[in-house]
């Protein structure tokens, strides 16, 4: 496709711009009457030694999250280690695992409770106390899955 220089410029100045090479055809088509197809727009760029930026991606995440978490770290317990490492939640794998069950275990909680747990056949887990009526606290239940998460992944689940 040969452009005139006029044309050049534009198109250049839409690149610099930061139009993507959709924008590109479909400005080409309605400001200068050429239509083209992608794959035409995308070796005409090329042709002019043109190259489109990339979006930026968003700067979000981490520095914003920090900034909430203060005002809320009072009432929040401490992250749970994900290993299990500080021996407060304890997981063990069963190596003849229950019945109606994928894979099960046991786990002591921080506090002394056991339990027993289950995987079942939907992917479920199941955890039944010894003591009847027993909850374990927040902070426990996040290490106890993260826990049971790496042991798990260890035997190919």
């Amino acid at each position: 496709m040969n452009l005139d220089e006029s044309q050049r410029q534009k198109v250049a100045a839409w690149i610099a711009d930061g139009a993507k090479l959709s924008e590109i055809q479909t400005r080409l088509a309605s400001e200068l009457n050429l239509k083209l197809t992608y794959m035409e727009v995308r070796l005409l760029v090329d042709d002019l030694k043109l190259t489109p930026k990339d979006p930026e991606p968003p700067k979000v995440a981490a520095p914003v999250a920090e900034a909430t978490k203060p005002a809320d770290a009072k009432n929040a317990p401490p992250p749970a280690e994900p290993s299990g490492a500080t021996g407060k939640v304890s997981v063990i794998v069963d190596q003849l695992t229950r019945a109606g069950a994928i894979v099960s275990g046991k786990v002591t909680f921080s506090d002394g409770q056991a339990a027993d747990w289950y995987l079942d056949q939907t992917g479920r887990l199941g955890v039944v106390p010894k003591q009847q009526g027993y909850k374990p606290s927040a902070a426990d239940v996040q290490q106890f899955q993260a826990a049971l998460e790496k042991k798990i992944a260890r035997m190919g689940f």
